[in-house]
């Protein structure tokens, strides 16, 4: 089977003759004739299977009639990276040398006035990220009124990164007529439903199972400590005893990037970076000495899961578990590429057990360990050593104390209080109130509240100051509003407690009418 037969121009043909493709990917050989025949296509294939030439062949064959006007691009593809985009621009460089189409790439970290100069001039196909793309239509360099062909590439990653918002923007600036192509890896809802507002009766094509990893992959697990410094330890051991031509190393937090950098290039190996942060000279630089093989292991966030189509990668580590199931099959999706071997390896602490079950029902399949080892424990049970169950022993100790002078008066043994060690056993300290005493401490609380709001006599204010307290003014209050009769202490040490001190109110020393 030749690409012969799948409807695309002369002129296409012989470029794919001369880029020395002879057989096309499933999916090329269902999407390109529904492509040119200019219907709308829904693509779902796992990564490295060659959907970027499945829209740019035939994207190439349609635009050979007819040439773009200033700033009017005929075609549109977005990507989610700079990487992802720059190499789709080279996909047209190579296989429409034949053509004379104009082609503007707009990315992030470059200059306006280039891009500028070529909307200028009238481009073809522009290739952008969502963000520049609307930056140039804002600063009026670009209509997009007259866009034949809109491409959405890796639309998943397009919602991982926060770019659908900017997406259904741009679909809604572009011509009702157009033709969309639209290829994803995974189709979660939130793609679905794109798909289902911008595309009209599509062809649905899907040359494997949603989030599947190629065949030609070798997948392994291998165990690792919790703490960081035993985790590099194992990802290097687990480098020296792999033969080794390149890999990239995949971590969930550029910090982390920085860190696992760091200390392989302490090590010895021959090791780059790239990430995020890093502006688009530096990340250019880096892939292109790691595509040269002037270095040969490549620290990446999932920045790069996306943007690198580098063809020979031959081994992929996951430094951390992906907290989605779905940047697994993308990161090693990096390697085994068009229908090449692969090996992809993937540390495993304790606590990513869970993470782990998840990729793993995601894939269908259960990855198999290097050393053969068993399944980790549930984190429950991983952390039963250091964690509650260590300290709820303790506490079962405790209960068995002696008990104290209050120990009959406390909680019972089996209420949540028993469980926690008496703080005024540990410490030498005044001894505790009379047992009498202590029941009162809430009705004191509520005495003075009431006491507050009483209303008070001014003119009996100094009434009484001489007079001596009297020893029967529990008594003498009983008849007063209940429980205002418990508020007088005769402890000076409790009225002390009560903010009282020694002196006693005149209003507590009146006399009470009996009736």
């Amino acid at each position: 089977m030749t690409f012969s037969h799948l409807g695309l121009s002369l002129k296409v043909l012989s470029a794919v003759e001369a880029a020395g493709f002879d057989t096309p990917t499933p999916i090329q050989d269902k999407a390109i004739p529904i492509a040119v025949s200019g219907r709308d296509v829904l693509g779902i294939a796992q990564t490295g299977t060659g959907k970027t030439a499945s829209f740019v062949l035939p994207m190439l064959t349609r635009l050979e009639r007819g040439r773009a006007r200033a700033r009017m691009p005929r075609s549109l593809i977005l990507a989610p990276t700079r990487e992802l985009a720059a190499q789709v621009a080279e996909h047209f460089e190579i296989l429409g040398k034949s053509h004379k189409l104009t082609v503007a790439l707009l990315i992030g970290g470059v200059s306006y006035d280039d891009q500028d100069r070529k909307l200028d001039r009238g481009a073809d196909v522009v290739i952008a990220t969502p963000g520049r793309l609307l930056d140039h239509f804002v600063r009026g360099k670009l209509l997009l009124n007259g866009i034949e062909i809109l491409v959405v590439d890796e639309a998943d990653r397009m919602l991982d990164m926060g770019f659908i918002p900017d997406v259904e923007r741009i679909c809604k600036l572009l011509p009702f007529t157009r033709q969309t192509l639209f290829f994803s890896a995974t189709m979660p809802p939130e793609i679905q439903r794109l798909a289902d507002n911008f595309l009209s009766r599509p062809e649905r094509i899907e040359v494997a199972p949603s989030a599947t990893a190629a065949a030609t992959i070798v997948q392994r697990l291998k165990k690792a400590p919790d703490d960081p410094a035993g985790k590099r330890e194992a990802l290097r051991a687990l480098m020296r005893e792999i033969d080794v031509k390149n890999a990239i190393i995949f971590c969930n937090r550029k910090k982390d990037v920085g860190i696992v950098y760091r200390s392989l290039l302490r090590h010895g190996f021959s090791v780059g970076a790239l990430h995020g942060d890093l502006d688009q000279h530096q990340r250019t630089a880096t892939l292109d000495a790691f595509r040269n093989g002037s270095i040969a292991f490549l620290a990446a966030s999932d920045v790069a899961a996306r943007g690198l189509d580098i063809p020979d990668v031959s081994h992929i580590f996951n430094y951390d578990v992906p907290i989605h199931p779905e940047d697994y099959v993308h990161r090693i999706g990096r390697t085994g590429r068009a229908g090449r071997e692969g090996f992809a390896a993937m540390l495993v602490t304790p606590r990513d057990f869970k993470a782990l079950k998840a990729i793993e029902k995601l894939l269908r399949q259960e990855i198999p360990w290097i050393d053969g080892a068993a399944t980790p424990t549930e984190p429950g049970e991983a952390s039963g050593s250091n964690g509650r169950h260590r300290r709820g022993g303790g506490r079962s100790k405790q209960q068995k104390g002696p008990s104290g002078r209050g120990a009959h008066a406390g909680p019972s043994a089996t209420s949540p209080q028993a469980k926690q060690p008496p703080k005024h056993e540990t410490r030498h300290e005044a001894p505790a109130a009379p047992r009498s005493a202590a029941p009162q401490n809430g009705n004191d609380a509520k005495a003075r509240d009431e006491r507050r709001n009483e209303p008070r006599h001014d003119q009996h204010k100094h009434q009484h100051q001489g007079e001596q307290k009297p020893t029967h003014t529990h008594a003498a209050s009983a008849d007063r509003p209940a429980p205002a009769h418990k508020a007088p202490q005769l402890q000076p040490a409790r009225s002390k407690q009560q903010g009282m001190g020694d002196h006693v109110p005149a209003f507590m020393m009146r006399p009470v009418r009996v009736t």
